[in-house]
């Protein structure tokens, strides 16, 4: 029995029977409501309470059978609208094992759309582990390794990718600490290989390297210790930070030249960095500046993205606080969904985006979806002076905004 519990309250167990070389996979899926006022979900925190949550109060328990109907593909003969079609309304994932299918797939056909520089983000830890206090960021990193190898080994001898696939890490103090705590060797699949991005020179042993730490603290550049692997065909970034990311345009400018042989553009993916995040420090003293933004980060395709969002907003009838969330999920080749959690432990689309929204106009949609509900006033009773109020002048960052050098690939 091999149970994959990641959902929080949904458990899956897959027992294998192999009869005379035939192999059975009975698949059972349970799900168990909860007995508290709200449910919890992979992917949502369970600290906010949710709108719904007296759909739960019954106690009732559900069974699923659970069918695994594959998503379409060009191999199987389906069009490039169904393919769309059922990438836009391709729910969040219940479990870490269909996430990783998922997020395989949308970079398999972003790559075969000629995608070289891809984003791929979620939570790498369920909701409940993320919230723990003793979960450390070296615990949420040491998941991130193990994620990312398991997508490299996806693409190990697959049409998308020529040759072996890196999975690195900034740099190699980082690089080898990892190998110890995780009992890996540099090699741990065939085909993967688990190193960094800057490197030193041959015959240097030294564990601590200060002008590494000096050229990271400045935010510009390795200073040449960033090089292409020879017969690696994809590089998947792991770990790294906003001052460590101009490494990643090193790496991309020295590989981005097409082969003469005919050969295929290595890939880079960006696994669970948090670009938002970093993005967010840009421009500040001893980080890359701005326009490091529109160079390069805008160039980066966000192929499979799943950022959730919790907000609170006053009322003024009882229980006077409401306190909602949602997500917005994206699986290439789709469009950016805005999902509002319903409180039942999934969620509700509540419209679709081609281009990516601002934190602000995500917001905005989530509070739409609620006063149709007639969960909170409507914006003709609320008042414009007091709407105004809430949100403020400004309702996007300035990496949101139109930036004349920037691409758009980032929001695509």
């Amino acid at each position: 029995v091999n149970p994959l519990d990641v959902a929080g309250c949904i458990n899956t167990a897959s027992i294998i029977f192999t009869i005379d070389n035939y192999t059975m996979k009975l698949s059972i899926t349970a799900l168990a409501l909860a007995l508290s006022l709200s449910s919890s979900h992979a992917f949502t925190p369970p600290t906010v309470s949710s709108l719904s949550s007296s759909s739960t109060s019954n106690n009732r328990y559900e069974t699923l059978i659970s069918m695994n109907i594959p998503a379409p593909t060009a191999s199987g003969g389906a069009t490039p609208e169904e393919i769309q079609a059922a990438a836009n309304n391709e729910p969040p994932p219940s479990s870490f094992f269909e996430l990783q299918r998922a997020s395989v797939r949308a970079a398999q056909a972003a790559i075969n759309d000629g995608k070289t520089l891809l984003e791929v983000e979620f939570p790498p830890l369920p909701a409940q582990v993320l919230d723990m206090d003793d979960v450390s960021a070296y615990d949420v990193a040491k998941a991130n390794v193990n994620l990312a190898l398991d997508f490299a080994r996806s693409f190990v001898s697959t049409d998308e990718i020529e040759g072996d696939v890196a999975v690195m890490l900034p740099d190699e103090s980082e690089c080898n600490i990892m190998l110890e705590d995780l009992k890996l060797e540099p090699k741990p699949y065939p085909g993967v290989i688990l190193t960094s991005l800057r490197k030193g020179e041959e015959g240097d042993t030294r564990m601590f390297k200060p002008e590494n730490l000096f050229i990271g603290l400045m935010g510009r550049g390795s200073g040449g210790t960033v090089k292409p692997i020879e017969g690696v065909g994809m590089y998947v970034i792991v770990v790294a930070s906003a001052q460590e990311l101009p490494d990643v345009e090193e790496l991309y400018e020295q590989i981005k030249t097409p082969t003469t042989d005919g050969g295929k553009e290595p890939v880079i993916v960006f696994y669970n960095l948090k670009l938002d995040v970093l993005r967010g420090d840009l421009g500040a003293p001893a980080f890359p500046g701005k326009d490091f933004q529109d160079r390069f980060l805008s160039r980066v395709k966000p192929v499979y993205y799943l950022r959730t969002r919790q907000y609170s907003r006053s009322v003024s009838q009882p229980p006077f606080i409401i306190n909602f969330q949602g997500c917005i999920f994206r699986s290439y080749p789709g469009h950016f969904q805005t999902l509002l959690d319903t409180g039942t432990g999934r969620y509700r689309k509540v419209v679709g985006n081609d281009l990516r929204p601002a934190l602000g106009e995500f917001k905005e949609q989530l509070t739409d979806a609620l006063r149709e509900e007639g969960a909170i006033a409507k914006k003709e009773e609320e008042g414009a002076l007091f709407g105004f109020l809430r949100t403020g002048y400004k309702t996007t960052t300035w990496w949101e905004e139109e930036r004349e050098d920037a691409s758009l690939e980032w929001r695509t």
